[in-house]
């Protein structure tokens, strides 16, 4: 995957996005993903790689200062046309190489995002990067189960990222480069037997 294959394959997604992750059993898990999280009054909340803004239909942001950002321009004129009316910051950004300062947001959000980028190690440190010392990083996401994945998945692989997106993430080695900075708070499957998993870590601080 890069940059501008991501683009093109995203330009063909977008009419048809949200009918294929945006219902059915991709709703449900993203509604289990946002489920009980505290969004207190006024806070900054960058969503990263919003897409049609999927995860922005599960929230009310009328006391939120909401960022929401993406590579693709087609996703996110999707996006602005669903929430026109609102105070919600679109922008097209490459979530490997984010113009925000460090410490901007008290929380970020990325909903199947880490899977789809040309480097998902960037895009997390990136995340972490922009987080405030003690904020929150909520992650929904497929990843594999294993250090290595099975053989049909090794097979698989490199097929299935000519669509756009990664069947061999493994969350567990990204997250051990910044283990000492980072906690994990909440980890639980959402969606196919846990290949999707809701993840919350908060940053130390």
């Amino acid at each position: 995957m890069n940059n501008n294959w991501n683009r093109v394959i995203y330009r063909i997604w977008a009419p048809v996005y949200d009918k294929f992750f945006n219902s059915g059993m991709f709703v449900k898990a993203r509604k289990k993903t946002f489920q009980g999280i505290d969004f207190k009054r006024n806070s900054k909340i960058l969503f990263v790689g919003v897409g049609t803004g999927a995860d922005l239909e599960l929230i009310n942001d009328t006391e939120l200062d909401i960022t929401a950002i993406d590579f693709s321009e087609a996703m996110l004129e999707r996006a602005r046309e669903k929430f026109s009316s609102s105070t919600i910051k679109f922008i097209k950004m490459d979530a490997q190489n984010m113009s925000f300062e460090s410490h901007s947001f008290d929380m970020v959000a990325g909903s199947l995002i880490l899977s789809v980028v040309p480097n998902a190690n960037t895009c997390f440190q990136e995340m972490i990067r922009v987080l405030k010392p003690g904020g929150k990083l909520i992650i929904f996401d497929k990843f594999s189960s294993g250090i290595r994945p099975s053989l049909g998945k090794r097979l698989m692989r490199p097929i299935i990222k000519v669509l756009g997106t990664d069947i061999g993430l493994n969350f567990e080695t990204l997250f051990e480069k910044y283990k000492d900075d980072l906690r994990v708070i909440e980890d639980k499957p959402v969606m196919l037997g846990g290949m999707y998993r809701k993840i919350i870590i908060q940053k130390q601080g």
